[in-house]
C-alpha cells in the first residue's frame, strides 16, 4: 500500500486579476506575504476574495494592498470579525520596498496584484509593477495574441499532415 498523499505541493491559487493583465503591460513580479487578521485566512481558503480594483501603494517605507475585497468568513461570530475592505500590509524585502518606490515614481508605474495564492500553507501575492495601456495598446495586444494563436494552429496542423503522410 502506498502512503496517503497529501495532495499537490507548491502554490494553490486562491483567486486572479485577469483584467490585469488586460490593461496594464506587466514588467516587473514580486511574491509578497500578506499580513490578515482574524477569519480572514479562512475566507481566503474558501477562496471568498476579489481582485478586481485592487492596487497597492508605497507609503513610509511600507507596501499596503488596498481595494481587495475579502467576504467575513460565515462562522466567525464577534472576534474574527475585520472590515472587508480594510487596507492590508504586504511583507516583502527592504531592498524590493525601495525599488518598487523609485520605479513607481520615476517611470509612472503601479502596483497591480495579479493573484492571491497559498505557497507552504502561508497567503502570498503575486505583486506586478505595471503600465496602464491606452485602448489602442489592448486592441494590439489582443491582435498578436491571435496572431500567435493563428501561427501555432498552423504550425500544429502542418505537424499533424507530415505525420500522416509517413
Amino acid at each position: 500500500m502506498s502512503p496517503k498523499s497529501a495532495g499537490p505541493k507548491g502554490p494553490r491559487p486562491v483567486a486572479t486579476n485577469r483584467k490585469a493583465r488586460h490593461d496594464y503591460e506587466i514588467l516587473d513580479q514580486f511574491e509578497a506575504g500578506i499580513v490578515l487578521a482574524g477569519a480572514e485566512v479562512k475566507s481566503l481558503r474558501e477562496g471568498k476574495v476579489q481582485l478586481r480594483d485592487a492596487f497597492a501603494r508605497v507609503d513610509n517605507g511600507a507596501v499596503w494592498l488596498l481595494g481587495v475585497h475579502v467576504a467575513p468568513y460565515a462562522f466567525a461570530n464577534g472576534f474574527g470579525l475585520v472590515d472587508p475592505d480594510r487596507p492590508r500590509k504586504l511583507l516583502l524585502h527592504r531592498r524590493e520596498i525601495e525599488e518598487m518606490a523609485s520605479r513607481v515614481s520615476q517611470e509612472a508605474l503601479t502596483l497591480v496584484p495579479l493573484s492571491i495564492y497559498f505557497k507552504d500553507g502561508r497567503a502570498k501575492v503575486d505583486l506586478a509593477l505595471a503600465r496602464g495601456r491606452r485602448q489602442y495598446d489592448k486592441r494590439h495586444a489582443i491582435a498578436a495574441r491571435d496572431a500567435d494563436r493563428e501561427a501555432a494552429r498552423a504550425t500544429a496542423a502542418g505537424r499533424r499532415r507530415s505525420s500522416h503522410d509517413d
